[in-house]
């Protein structure tokens, strides 16, 4: 399977996808889009990144463009303004940059640095502006981008984010605990506690900024709508499984479903890579069935006012963007360096992380 990624330069390149990992059904039914701010954003998110000393200068140089993290975003967030899509990108790549700043303490086995961290994040969470210059590089920047996300819609939007930010931390904290100590969860376990590790209410919500509405209560739990949003995040989250299934194995890692399946459903490595395909695929067929019940939601809520009418083409925008999550993803997944693991000197240790940027001494 060949796609062609959107890269700097005038010549494309060939993205080829292992048999293994093909979906045919995303690469013919879900078409690729990319937001029309994203070379702006590519500069601009780079720049962020030097800025709040995230990354070092070599390294941003280097890798930040091939690890296509405004990619991932620009694919998804589409008819979002400019700034809206550039705080979620800025955001974005610094959740990646925690993420790894998280497996390095597990890998050093620096438990007290972990919980300093934690503490520091959930406090910045709550009150970003009194963070902004934090020594921490990781806890000013979370809280440069978050008072950014802050700005776009009511207070009442905001506290939904942080409750929904303050269970992602609280859901590293119990993946850095299950790695240290070498436990696998149990499918259910591990199913739920992925939902939070992937964030999948945080990606959901910034989907109302991108529309330039918050979505009421009653449209949000709709569950047409609860729906289509759960499916497209979880497809995303199995499929990253999918994907890093191999490395994760080779690296005696305890997170994640195939692993999961393994331990505790007695099924062998082939079986594992067969059922997790298999939710994936049943993803895409079920949010395909689902998407029309939620366009036809959003159509209902139109009753011939000015709010009917904003309320219906805001959900509908929403939608559509849940459906972006399939094609942004897939693709990411094949064109981003940090899923190029047979390439690293050290496959145990990212070529774009240093012991600086990860809080080593």
């Amino acid at each position: 399977m060949h796609a062609f990624r959107h890269g700097t330069t005038t010549t494309p390149t060939a993205v080829v996808v292992p048999p293994s990992l093909a979906l045919p059904v995303i690469e013919s039914a879900f078409p690729r889009q990319l937001h029309p701010y994203w070379p702006r954003l590519q500069e601009k998110t780079r720049l962020w990144l030097l800025e709040k000393r995230l990354m070092p200068a070599d390294k941003v140089e280097e890798y930040a463009d091939g690890l296509c993290y405004t990619d991932l975003m620009a694919g998804y967030y589409l008819g979002a303004p400019d700034e809206v899509l550039q705080a979620i990108a800025d955001y974005s790549a610094w959740f990646f940059v925690w993420d790894d700043r998280h497996d390095r303490y597990v890998v050093h086995g620096r438990p007290d640095d972990w919980r300093r961290l934690r503490h520091r994040l959930h406090t910045a969470l709550d009150a970003p502006r009194h963070h902004l210059h934090h020594p921490d590089p990781l806890v000013a920047g979370f809280a440069d981008s978050v008072l950014r996300l802050y700005g776009f819609l009511p207070r009442t939007w905001n506290q939904r984010f942080a409750r929904h930010f303050h269970a992602v931390i609280e859901a590293y904290d119990r993946e850095f605990r299950n790695r240290t100590e070498g436990h696998v969860p149990g499918v259910e376990e591990y199913l739920a506690l992925r939902r939070h590790t992937f964030a999948h209410w945080i990606w959901t919500d910034l989907l109302e900024p991108s529309a330039g509405c918050e979505l009421p209560d009653s449209v949000r739990k709709d569950a047409a709508y609860r729906r289509a949003a759960l499916l497209s995040q979880e497809f995303a989250a199995w499929y990253n499984d999918l994907c890093s299934l191999p490395k994760e194995i080779a690296g005696d890692e305890v997170h994640n479903l195939g692993i999961s399946l393994i331990t505790h459903e007695n099924l062998t490595l082939e079986e594992a890579v067969d059922d997790v395909r298999r939710r994936v695929e049943e993803c895409i067929s079920e949010f395909l069935r689902v998407e029309q019940e939620a366009l036809r939601f959003a159509d209902g809520l139109d009753d011939g006012t000015v709010h009917g009418k904003e309320l219906s083409a805001a959900v509908r925008a929403c939608v559509g963007n849940m459906r972006n999550w399939f094609s942004s993803v897939y693709w990411f997944h094949h064109e981003s360096g940090r899923y190029m693991v047979d390439t690293w000197d050290d496959r145990s240790t990212p070529p774009y992380v240093t012991n600086e940027a990860a809080g080593e001494k």
